[in-house]
């Protein structure tokens, strides 16, 4: 299995998307009243708890892909499966991240106006803190998935056993030129 990182481009999609979807709810909100606006204190404390979680598997993770191979049996055996899943996480968590972080904050762009509101002020507040902890989950999404990198391997694809295979051969070379 070949996975790459999330490239930077998407962050910023899902940001501008979440956006947009933020500034519609705003919008919906006002001309319906409808109470849809910001988002509980729980909600904030689970997606924490649920960064949390992800960063403590990714450091898992990256404990004993980088252990010296003579020394992983010292560590308890990682199921391969737990890796990928751990690096699938990172991946959600990092992207999540970015559309609420857009999400809550289109909602701050069109409900700071009406700050003065009990109901706007406490959107704002709550939608403030969300996107706080958003912007943390999508950091440690980033981070999750580096550290879910495993180390390069010194098989015959590698740069080192390439470099090694040139030098080899330049040396045979020249070892056959000199006779």
């Amino acid at each position: 299995m070949s996975a790459h990182r999330t490239p930077w481009w998407q962050y910023v999609l899902a940001m501008l998307a979440g956006l947009v979807g933020g500034m519609m709810a705003a919008t919906y909100d006002e001309r319906s009243g409808a109470g849809v606006l910001g988002a509980p204190w729980f909600v904030s404390a689970l997606l924490l708890a649920l960064g949390v979680t992800v960063l403590v598997l990714a450091l898992q993770v990256h404990r004993y892909t980088t252990t010296d191979p003579r020394k992983r049996a010292e560590l308890k055996p990682l199921d391969p499966q737990k890796a990928v899943s751990t690096l699938v996480l990172a991946k959600a968590l990092g992207l999540a991240g970015a559309a609420l972080v857009g999400w809550y904050g289109g909602q701050i762009l069109l409900s700071v106006a009406h700050f003065e509101a009990e109901y706007y002020r406490q959107a704002v507040i709550e939608c403030a803190v969300a996107a706080v902890v958003c912007l943390i989950d999508m950091v440690i999404g980033i981070v999750g998935e580096w550290l879910c990198q495993l180390p390069p391997m010194d098989g015959p694809e590698s740069t080192a056993a390439k470099t090694r295979g040139r030098r080899r051969n330049m040396a045979q070379a020249t070892a056959k030129t000199s006779h």
